[in-house]
């Protein structure tokens, strides 16, 4: 086959500068999903709401996220995924300016689901650079949008906590907004339509039944730690999300346009990528909360750190993927997607089991473990995203991208059900003066790492049976 870099005639100036564009997207949304989470307690005091209810802050977002990747990333692949992705980018600004202004606990879930449907945008983003890039220089540009995730939280980690700490937390949103309109500004006015268009009817009814799928699994899921796995509301939300999911796979194999075709499901690349895609944002998720709460929990079984100072200890990780993701990104074609996700693989497991030892040790030592670990994730992200990209037709790339998010919030609801289950499993008792406190045990913590090195394990098996995709390969 013709090598496409001399079938196609790529706007390297446009290119660079939609790829700087479209790189902060990301960038904006882990900055200002990153500043929430440290003020979930604070925004509970204030709507005078549980623990439980609370956490429908995130569930909702995660639900109603997912569901729009895979919508709109079809959609994208139809209409043109610029139209769509400003469609996602104005229901992400709208969501996110209502729910810095929410005054109610109703109209502040209202808000995140809003703000939810419009994170579609970022699978969308990553569609547009794959068009606009010789294939040989894709990686990098990708290596470069996965440094931005870690920007993001890099950003918001220190100063979403100081200004959530010190001003509430909703002038981390007031702070944001003014960037996410400018930012679709720009994209307006300086992001071409997408060059690959696969026209064919929308399968509304599949969406429909993936809707209810996801967004009743994604649900019962985030509740179930608080509610408990064997409660009634939870076992008939994942009841009916398992029902809905075996109707859709029935359903999508007999009509002519799916909403998600077969052979994103059949081709080995993309089922491996996927699950890759699940585990890595599973555990990511899993060790977030595990860190947050070593961090912040009284000594012996914590270091008792302030939010700011958990954020700052928290940014050598950040730190990492900014410079190790385009690094990977220019080295892929010369190393190839298998072998470096193979590596990322090895790293994390071991920095996981080693982190079972380094965790109580000292802050340094725990840090520059997470370190490491962070550096084989990171490895792996870029591996992952670059294995589903050149794994499919340019015409799919739109739906491909989305249920490759698809995959990566289902890992991420599951991550802080899981955490929250270990943890409210294993507890010690210690006393604060004469009032006692449960909290997550030593053990509880080693068995969340050594939890999450046996699933890179299994990653690192599932990966010997994909196929190279990059090396040697110009297509």
């Amino acid at each position: 086959m013709q090598n496409l870099e001399t079938e196609e005639k790529y706007d390297l100036k446009y290119a660079y500068r939609a790829a700087v564009l479209l790189a902060s997207i990301p960038l904006l949304v882990m900055y200002t999903e990153a500043m929430l989470i440290p003020s979930l307690p604070t925004m509970q005091r204030s709507f005078n709401v549980t623990e439980a209810q609370i956490s429908w802050v995130l569930s909702l977002y995660l639900a109603f996220g997912t569901v729009s990747a895979a919508l709109l990333g079809k959609l994208g692949d139809v209409y043109g995924k610029k139209k769509i992705m400003m469609i996602a980018m104005l229901t992400y600004t709208a969501g996110a300016t209502l729910t810095g202004f929410s005054t109610s606990f109703t109209m502040l879930l209202f808000s995140r689901a809003i703000q939810g449907m419009g994170v579609a945008m970022m699978p969308l983003a990553f569609s547009i650079v794959r068009e606009e890039f010789p294939p040989r220089m894709i990686p990098q540009v990708q290596g470069i949008i996965s440094a931005m995730f870690g920007v993001g939280v890099l950003i918001s980690l220190p100063i979403g906590a100081y200004i959530s700490q010190n001003y509430g937390w909703q002038a981390t949103y007031h702070t944001v907004i003014p960037f996410i309109i400018i930012m679709d500004i720009l994209a307006f006015f300086l992001i071409r339509e997408s060059r690959y268009r696969n026209p064919q009817k929308i399968d509304w009814l599949g969406a429909i039944i993936l809707s209810l799928c996801l967004i009743t699994g994604i649900i019962g899921i985030a509740e179930a730690p608080s509610l408990g796995w064997l409660n009634a509301e939870v076992l008939a939300l994942l009841t009916i999300s398992l029902i809905s999911l075996v109707a859709f796979a029935i359903y999508e194999r007999r009509i002519d346009n799916p909403l998600i075709p077969i052979f994103l499901f059949s081709n080995k690349n993309i089922a491996i990528a996927n699950f890759g895609i699940f585990l890595a944002s599973f555990i990511f998720q899993l060790m977030s909360q595990a860190i947050t709460y070593i961090f912040q929990m009284p000594q012996p079984n914590g270091y008792a750190l302030t939010i700011l100072e958990s954020g700052l200890w928290m940014t050598p990780t950040a730190i990492i993927q900014l410079i190790a993701a385009p690094i990977a990104g220019r080295q892929l074609f010369k190393i190839g997607t298998k072998p470096f996700a193979i590596i990322g693989s090895i790293i994390s497991a071991m920095g996981l089991l080693i982190l079972s030892y380094t965790a109580f040790v000292t802050i340094p030592s725990m840090v520059s473990t997470l370190v490491f670990t962070s550096f084989g994730s990171t490895l792996i992200n870029v591996s992952l995203i670059n294995m589903v990209i050149f794994s499919v037709d340019k015409r799919n790339i739109g739906i491909a991208t989305g249920l490759n998010t698809v995959f990566r919030n289902i890992g991420a609801a599951w991550g802080p059900a899981i955490a929250g289950t270990i943890m409210n499993q294993y507890q010690d008792t210690i006393y604060i003066g004469k009032f006692p406190l449960s909290v997550p045990s030593h053990f509880a913590y080693q068995l969340i790492f050594y939890i999450t090195a046996a699933m890179f394990i299994v990653l690192l098996v599932s990966l010997f049976f994909a196929s190279e995709v990059l090396k040697n390969n110009n297509k």
